[in-house]
């Protein structure tokens, strides 16, 4: 791999990470329309992971270590019978919400062949209609409810139906960070809260998909030379933040629906050429190439 595969790759992982507007669902494009797989070494890809998450770290460091120490504190207060749920701080409540919205995840492990189904298949007609829920719900989640709530106010509803969004964004074309934050605020919570939240719930799937990668890794998904490694993975946590900080700023400014404008027009161009692939049979790169 090239210097400059790695820095495209590492510019392509920190974006599409953050940005509502589903890296699955682009990567499914960009395999239909080029043949080629998009796949790299497994040690190239965890490490780019490794650099988006650094990018959440970094951006939400204040947070995060709070949580941390809020777990041991929690963790403490069990052992010693003198946990009081009525007299949670606000980041142990955040805590408890965000395992609270993983638990729905259980579920894509139970259709895993089903949800893999659309990533695998040659059909983008799917793929189309999904970039359109995105937009759906990027809509609804920007014109809906009061957005009051900070992560103090949290409550169990509302971190199961963060979560529940958060697993059908396993499908291609529907964002991960789109549909959570789009969750947080119909579920009422603060702008800036909403995509806090979503950021961070972000680190336990980023670890686990991760480690699920490795589990499956061969001698030859570490071949990728070292150089190229660290250059990808330090411009996926510099372009990560970047990232990151872009969509605090237009989510603050309100102005969301340049994310629902883009994944909508999208889903219509994909849904057409799906369709047009339907009738004449075949590819439409194949087809244009005739």
């Amino acid at each position: 791999m090239s210097y400059l595969e790695a820095i495209l790759q590492g510019i392509l992982q920190g974006l599409t990470e953050f940005l509502p507007v589903s890296s699955s669902g682009h990567l499914s494009l960009f395999q239909h329309f080029t043949g080629n797989s998009g796949e790299t070494g497994i040690f190239f890809s965890l490490m780019l992971h490794l650099g988006t998450l650094v990018a959440v770290f970094i951006a939400f460091r204040h947070t995060i270590w709070q949580l941390i120490l809020e777990f041991f504190s929690m963790i403490w207060d069990i052992l010693r019978g003198k946990f009081k749920w009525k007299e949670r701080t606000e980041y142990r409540n955040m805590l408890v919400m965000l395992m609270i919205s993983c638990l729905p995840l259980v579920l894509v492990f139970v259709f895993k062949d089903f949800v893999e189904g659309f990533s695998t298949d040659d059909d983008i007609l799917c793929e189309g209609i999904f970039f359109l829920v995105t937009a759906a719900m990027l809509f609804i989640g920007d014109h809906v409810g009061k957005r009051v709530k900070g992560s103090g106010e949290i409550t169990s509803k509302d971190a199961l139906t963060v979560g529940i969004f958060q697993a059908f964004a396993t499908l291609p074309g529907i964002s991960r960070s789109g549909s959570t934050i789009s969750g947080g605020m119909i579920s009422g919570f603060k702008r800036d809260t909403a995509v806090q939240y979503s950021f961070i719930l972000g680190i336990p799937v980023i670890l686990a998909s991760s480690l699920m990668e490795l589990m499956n890794a061969t001698p030859a998904d570490f071949s990728t030379g070292i150089g190229p490694v660290l250059v990808g993975t330090i411009v996926a946590a510099v372009i990560g933040l970047l990232a990151i900080k872009l969509v605090r700023y237009i989510s603050n400014k309100d102005k969301f629906g340049i994310f629902v404008w883009y994944t909508a027009i999208l889903g219509i161009v994909v849904c057409g050429i799906g369709i047009f692939e339907h009738i004449v049979g075949m590819n439409i790169v194949a087809y244009l190439a005739r």
